[in-house]
């Protein structure tokens, strides 16, 4: 039987390294990451950048030394807390291996993470069209953010720059 094992990436690992692009660049082509493979300017450099910012953690899901799951990670601050927060920047497992835990394992690593440095919470965000996506994040413990239910719900909003 195989055994999963998950692990940080160290960015300057040329394997690590490798294995982060190959598992973000299989997102990106995914319905869910958009369709598009990364462009080779950024997967050039992608490892190198991270490695100089502060609050980022990787953790990548490993099978029989085959890389399946990755999570990118990045520390903000809770304001409201005066605390820092760890956000989910990015989840992805290989097709083949979806709905076997791997998911789960890598939201352990980050929130294990998080506790480490102190965390109040983790954040993150999924399309709305992505329902194995959110039950996954539902049965880890992730709520919709509100914080008066006749506010509603808080709804991410981005504009490219």
């Amino acid at each position: 039987m195989s055994t999963l094992k998950v692990q940080r990436v160290d960015y300057l690992n040329a394997d690590h390294a490798q294995a982060l692009v190959y598992l973000l660049d299989a997102y990106a082509q995914d319905p869910m990451g958009g369709g598009d493979a990364l462009k080779p300017e950024a997967t050039a450099r992608l490892c190198t950048d991270m490695a100089r910012i502060a609050g980022a953690a990787s953790f990548i899901a490993w099978l029989e030394d085959k890389p399946i799951g990755l999570i990118n990670c990045f520390e903000g601050y809770s304001t409201f807390k005066a605390q820092p927060l760890l956000n989910v920047h990015d989840i992805a497992v290989l097709d083949g291996h979806r709905g076997q835990g791997v998911g789960q394992s890598l939201l352990q690593a980050a929130e294990a993470h998080a506790r480490s440095r102190g965390c109040c919470k983790l954040t993150l965000e999924v399309l709305s069209g992505n329902a194995p996506a959110m039950g996954s994040y539902k049965r880890f413990g992730f709520e919709q953010y509100e914080l008066d239910p006749a506010a509603g719900q808080a709804q991410f909003m981005q504009k490219w720059l």
